[in-house]
């Protein structure tokens, strides 16, 4: 167990960077680390005061760059933080009781910013907008008021909308209230519950966002069964001794989807380019596995991959090739295990947009040797083959969790070279090549921003004994396999 964070201190120049610590005021939050993440989710040891009319902020039923963390409010339990402008949240079935609203708000941003409320969708009516100045602290709080265009009748669908000139994160916000205090302002998804450290699972793989989802366990153990019966091949010795099989994928489409951060929620994303089945905002892992219908070249591998979409001066980059990499970075891979069902991952920060001038970490490269860089310093020029991107995920599991709020912190990173701690369970590492058919240079754009969002998504719908073989024959053994477990 970590001793409490620190509270946040504001960076030098909010207009670049976005926070990365945890924001803590309460003397007696705990900080649970999740692993090598960067990203903490803090407890408070109190429990929150529940007052009829109010939406906590934390309630979404959606969201869009939105993290919880504890609060030092004067009621306990959590403030929704890392908010930046264009992120939102979703609240489903709030009663709008009056036309007088408010929001209880902290800031340490000198550019503030608003809370727009919009109806039905996130570009719906705007209902009314909150406004936000810095309150010189994050945890320094304080009510803004807003007054109602108009009070819809029924149960309402409302997005809170992050507006802002600043790039950085720039308010905290604890709750809402939408009319009235003391009237019945939401629906049972804003009922208040007490904070605990870890978020409490949800009940399948399909569960709307926002949550944990625990792995099945009867699925899971069905899959390891079957692996800790695959026997070994013996590895001839002029084999490669490198942990690593492959599954190379045509481009299966582009949409503006994302089933895993935007489920059900059509057009709700960037643009994406989808490798192996045909995707939507509406595929789950289990349409993947019934579907048998793949772009991918490795038996058994129904597995969903994408990434945003790259342009060079408005059109769309073709793909020269993708290939996914799964191997180790551990010294020792004999203990690994294969994916467990359903599991969903994303690696990369989509709203990280930083110059990526020569030298920074998280470059494009060419595969022909760099001659130049684009007029903005952030793009690599080559002097042949192509640019090419490789995205590397992390490879420790917790062992309970197919998903996480973020989709990103149920997985972790070794510790002294081996998966340990709260991630005891060592995986198969992906590694995405992203090999684009341009030589690079000016005019290049990804769908999420600048080069430094580039991030990618996985959808595990592997047939679970064909990724047992692949991992056990020659993952374990530390041998270079193809596409299928051969030497």
């Amino acid at each position: 167990m970590r001793t409490p964070a620190p509270a946040h201190v504001a960076p030098p120049d909010p207009g670049k960077k976005r926070r990365r610590i945890t924001r803590i005021s309460l003397a007696s939050a705990i900080a649970v680390a999740l692993g090598g993440s960067g990203v903490y989710i803090a407890g408070a040891s109190a429990d929150e005061v529940t007052v009829p009319g109010r939406v906590q902020a934390e309630s979404y039923a959606a969201n869009s760059g939105a993290q919880t963390e504890g609060t030092g409010d004067k009621d306990g339990g959590k403030n929704v933080g890392w908010l930046t402008s264009g992120d939102w949240m979703r609240y489903d079935n709030v009663s709008v009781t009056g036309a007088a609203w408010t929001a209880r708000v902290a800031s340490n941003n000198s550019e503030g910013g608003s809370i727009e409320i919009r109806q039905g969708t996130q570009t719906g009516t705007l209902l009314a907008t909150f406004p936000v100045a810095s309150t010189k602290g994050w945890q320094t709080w304080t009510t803004v008021n807003a007054k109602a265009a108009s009070v819809p009748s029924g149960k309402q669908t409302l997005f809170a909308v992050l507006k802002s000139k600043s790039r950085s994160d720039f308010v905290n916000i604890n709750w809402f209230t939408f009319g009235p205090a003391g009237a019945a302002s939401s629906g049972p998804s804003a009922s208040p519950s007490t904070t605990k450290a870890t978020p409490a699972p949800s009940a399948s793989s399909s569960s709307a966002p926002g949550g944990w989802v625990p792995v099945d366990q009867a699925a899971w153990q069905k899959e390891l069964d079957y692996f800790n019966s695959v026997a070994l091949k013996p590895v001839p010795s002029n084999a490669v001794r490198v942990a690593e099989f492959q599954t190379n994928c045509e481009v299966s489409g582009y949409a503006d989807d994302d089933p895993i951060v935007f489920p059900k929620m059509a057009g709700a994303s960037h643009n994406h380019t989808f490798f192996g089945p045909k995707v939507d905002a509406n595929t789950t892992n289990e349409q993947l596995l019934s579907g048998k219908s793949t772009t991918c070249d490795a038996p058994g591998d129904f597995s969903a991959y994408w990434a945003p979409t790259l342009t060079q001066n408005g059109k769309v980059v073709p793909m020269e090739s993708f290939r996914v990499y799964y191997g180790s970075r551990l010294p020792d891979p004999s203990d690994m295990k294969p994916f467990p069902p359903g599991l969903r991952i994303v690696q990369g920060d989509a709203k990280l947009q930083e110059p990526t001038p020569a030298g920074k970490n998280g470059q494009f490269w060419c595969t022909g040797g760099e001659i130049g860089r684009s007029a903005d310093g952030n793009w690599p020029k080559c002097g042949g083959g192509h640019l090419i991107y490789q995205l590397t995920f992390k490879d420790c599991w917790d062992g309970k969790h197919i998903d996480s709020p973020d989709h990103k912190s149920h997985m972790g990173n070794a510790v002294n070279g081996k998966c340990q701690g709260d991630f005891p369970v060592a995986v198969p590492n992906l590694s995405f090549m992203l090999n684009y058919d341009t030589l690079g240079g000016d005019g290049l754009k990804l769908s999420s921003g600048m080069a430094s969002s580039i991030h990618g998504d996985f959808m595990n719908a592997w047939d679970p004994e064909k990724l047992s073989d692949l991992v056990k024959i020659c993952l374990t053994q530390k041998a270079k396999c193809g596409t299928t477990p051969t030497f």
